[in-house]
């Protein structure tokens, strides 16, 4: 209810007379400002306080062919100079408030570029099918990356266009025997956005990226939405997105296609100095991958909590869900819900070997420090995998508090890549590919291990290392309830093994 002053309160009508009024006041003031700008020859003619900066009005050709990150980096700048002018430079989209002035590539135009450098304050928008097609002359760029960032806050990349990445021509050839692209000597990172807050990405499009897509490090305050990735699935570390040193982090109704792995959540060795991962949330995903769906790790080089995924397809997966602990922080407060994914065998150079779901805690080398991996939380998943789920600690990291609760998976074999392995990469302290038989679930080295209401299915095609329904090994504090599951070979191995 509205407050009374000493003033009463006008009616809607005459409240709607009122604002019609003032709009239409600020419109002619506006166009009288837009009109003078451009009688003056102002560069900057259109924009202002919620502004529209036109890259083609700054110099860009848009062809596919004439170079246009100059022209590009113009219009970012003069864009970001007039929201710090409006005082708009420190509110963000993820905090209500949009960015003050859009940058503008307008559709139907290939833009070509090498590296760009955005600012706090913008909306780098992509409209309608514009193209920002990469270059591959490593002399067009200034660092590692296309899309660079540093301390940007209320940054929104927006639009329904696509960057890409033309990754095939940063590839030397086909190796058939490993089956998968062999990269040049050097290739480019779609995005590399270091020290964001309020960062917005928001409905566009990465396609053929030769390495990682949406890298973010030490990032604060972050939604990602809607985005798509459609990367060639055999040319290998075309991550999709992975959040580094972050917090604070929104993944929401992103379709993810690469060779890499879709979701990487990861503390990497290079900038411990940005501090832990935590409150990170992905939902509503689909993934299509050669490598993780999900992956926690494998840097572990600062702590990482409190990541929630939940009500995610991953349609295809080497693992389907993965935390690998290999360094000296920890990992902690996970939890994994409403997934349904399958997970199969690919090629050897990929990483995993068809598990359905992965928590390993293995120390890097002989010599590394390695931390702890405990209170993780799986529930509700449907799974058909050719390998197993596995809980793995080691003698110097023994995993911790996990519970499965209602996790039905189906083991079979469908590939014809060689089986019968566990996959412990990356490690020198251990064997990197293990001989061991496909148990439905395999615990070994944990504590406090909760199965509830868990099943283990079989399929057609048995072969003879397929094993028992549960093998726990050095399992300290095991509780089984409602667990459902046979033997693969009954005649021979016990439903339950437990030494």
């Amino acid at each position: 209810m509205a407050k009374r002053t000493g003033r009463q309160l006008i009616g809607r009508r005459q409240a709607l007379l009122v604002s019609a009024k003032l709009a239409a006041g600020a419109a002619l003031l506006g166009s009288a400002k837009v009109l003078g700008a451009r009688a003056a020859g102002g560069q900057d003619a259109g924009a202002g306080a919620g502004g529209v900066y036109d890259v083609r009005e700054y110099g860009a050709v848009g062809d596919g062919t004439a170079l246009d990150t100059a022209a590009i980096q113009r219009a970012i700048d003069a864009a970001a100079a007039g929201a710090a002018q409006s005082g708009a430079a420190q509110s963000g989209a993820t905090s209500g408030v949009a960015p003050s002035a859009r940058v503008l590539l307008r559709g139907g135009r290939r833009y070509l570029v090498g590296t760009l450098t955005l600012r706090g304050g913008i909306d780098f928008h992509l409209a309608d099918d514009a193209e920002l097609r990469i270059s591959t002359n490593h002399a067009d760029y200034s660092g590692g990356a296309v899309l660079t960032a540093q301390d940007a806050k209320g940054l929104r990349i927006s639009g329904t266009g696509t960057i890409n990445g033309r990754g095939l021509e940063f590839m030397s050839g086909y190796d058939k025997a490993n089956e998968w692209w062999l990269p040049k000597g050097w290739r480019p990172r779609i995005f590399e956005l270091v020290a964001c807050g309020d960062l917005e990405v928001r409905d566009i499009t990465i396609s053929a990226a030769p390495a990682w897509g949406l890298h973010l490090i030490g990032c604060d305050g972050v939604l990602v939405e809607g985005v798509k990735i459609r990367n060639e699935m055999t040319i290998p570390n075309c991550d999709g997105i992975d959040p580094d040193h972050c917090r604070n982090v929104e993944i929401r109704n992103c379709d993810i296609v690469c060779g890499d792995d879709a979701i990487a959540i990861k503390t990497s060795k290079q900038y411990v100095s940005y501090g832990a991962s935590s409150n990170i949330h992905v939902q509503d995903c689909k993934m299509t991958t050669q490598d993780a769906g999900v992956k926690i790790g494998t840097e572990t080089y600062s702590d990482i909590s409190g990541v929630r995924v939940e009500r995610c397809q991953i349609v295809q997966a080497s693992r389907g869900l993965g935390i690998q602990l290999r360094d000296s922080a920890s990992v902690s407060d996970i939890e994994f819900n409403d997934i349904q994914f399958t997970s199969r065998y690919f090629s050897d150079p990929w990483w995993g070997r068809g598990e359905g779901i992965s928590l390993t805690a293995i120390p890097r080398t002989p010599q590394s420090t390695i931390g702890t991996l405990r209170g993780v939380r799986i529930r509700n998943i449907t799974a058909r995998a050719e390998n197993s789920v596995r809980v793995e600690g080691s003698a110097a990291s023994r995993i911790a508090d996990v519970t499965l609760e209602n996790v039905a998976i189906t083991l079979d074999r469908w590939t014809s890549y060689p089986g019968g392995v566990f996959d412990n990469r990356p490690t020198s302290a251990e064997p990197d590919i293990e001989k061991h038989a496909t148990p439905g679930i395999s615990i070994r080295h944990a504590d406090q291990v909760r199965l509830t209401k868990c099943s283990v299915a079989w399929g057609k095609n048995l072969p003879d290392y397929f094993s028992h329904a549960l093998e726990a090994e050095d399992a300290h504090g095991l509780e089984l309830s409602g667990f459902t599951g046979r033997a693969a070979h009954p005649e021979r191995d016990s439903d339950i093994s437990i030494i």
